[in-house]
């Protein structure tokens, strides 16, 4: 895979104080904007691309801040941070999933042998972290995709925060459910991805990775009978369990996105503990047409290509297949985490790279 150029993402001062720009964890195309989120915010970003004469997208600016909270109800309330690790946007739907993942607090430097220790035995729940959310989109004012809590009877909706999220229905799961009371970075649950192909939900797990399998969920999600604004998880294939597992061989790497291409799937994958690299995508053929859990060996997965990968800095969170609709066909959009100083611009924009990829 070749960089072939960057491209700025221009946000607004509420978010650059949010440090948002420096957070980034989900990306996906929409027409003419972009959607993305950062991990330290219970928000989820639209920007909107400026083109060349080519048809070239240059930079995403105008942007356009949107509350989870005036959309739905969160466990934690609007100022406790959600961790969004995925967006997916299909058939005028916006999706958005919480890392679902636990926290163990870190070392600080400076600290004390004894307040070191004490820190590394604290494990943090945050309930925001516990959510998938569904916001119908509406064509607004401007023309552009806007969230809406409600359009006509499709509405904002979530799962989580009622003894009814995902790691909830996992309570039980043979391979699973050992992984709940762990850390995200010390191989427990870590959500990092979400895609959406027909009626089905697919989420990436960063963590764990079973013995070098990482671990992709599927899910069907429907309006609740009872509540307009609450999800509940439908049965998935036969049997009527209300999700499925895939197990992936990706070399002992875990997932950093989920992103649709056509039929397919691009997973982005990368190190499940707090590494830097290596950075992969890969291709998962046909996962729009699953008929039944699957274990997928390395060889069923054609890689598409490395990207890079920075010292502490430059972990790719967030891949988007990026059309321009000028004839030069198909590109991913890749934001990074943690950018390394070269990727911040004067202005408080962040470069994200537009790679090429064999089809």
């Amino acid at each position: 895979m070749i960089v072939e150029r960057r491209v700025e993402l221009r946000f607004g001062m509420e978010s650059r104080q949010a440090e948002t720009h420096t957070n980034l964890s989900a990306v996906r195309q929409d027409g003419r904007c972009l959607w993305v989120a950062g991990d330290e915010t219970a928000t989820v970003e639209r920007l909107t691309a400026r083109t060349d004469a080519a048809g070239r997208v240059t930079a995403y600016d105008d942007e356009r801040s949107v509350a989870l909270a005036d959309l739905v109800e969160l466990p934690a309330g609007r100022d406790e941070e959600a961790d969004i690790e995925g967006l997916a946007s299909s058939d005028g739907w916006l999706w958005a999933i919480g890392s679902h993942s636990l926290k163990r607090k870190k070392v600080k430097p400076g600290q004390s042998d004894a307040k070191a220790r004490r820190r590394l035995a604290s494990v943090v729940r945050e309930e925001n972290r516990f959510i998938l959310v569904r916001m119908p989109l509406v064509t607004g004012e401007d023309g552009l995709p806007e969230p809406v809590r409600a359009d006509g009877d499709r509405t904002a909706a979530v799962l989580g925060g009622r003894g009814d999220s995902l790691t909830d229905l996992l309570a039980y799961d043979p391979h699973l459910a050992p992984f709940l009371p762990i850390p995200s970075k010390d191989n427990g649950i870590d959500v990092e991805g979400v895609a959406a192909q027909g009626d089905r939900i697919f989420v990436g797990l960063r963590g764990p990775v079973l013995r070098g399998w990482a671990v992709v969920i599927e899910l069907r999600l429907g309006t609740h009978p009872r509540d307009p604004h609450r999800l509940e998880a439908l049965p998935v294939g036969d049997g009527g369990r209300r999700y499925r597992t895939h197990f992936l061989d990706l070399g002992g790497l875990g997932i950093r996105d989920l992103c649709p291409d056509g039929d397919d799937l691009l997973v982005l994958t990368g190190p499940t503990m707090d590494l830097d690299g290596p950075v992969r995508v890969v291709r998962w053929p046909g996962s729009a047409h699953l008929e039944a859990p699957g274990v997928v060996p390395a060889g069923e997965l054609p890689p598409v290509g490395e990207l890079p990968y920075g010292d502490g800095d430059d972990h790719a969170e967030g891949i988007a297949v990026l059309d321009e609709g000028n004839g030069a066909g198909p590109r991913l959009l890749v934001v990074y985490d943690s950018p390394a100083e070269s990727r911040q611009t004067d202005g408080g924009g962040i470069l994200a790279d537009v790679v090429s990829f064999d089809k």
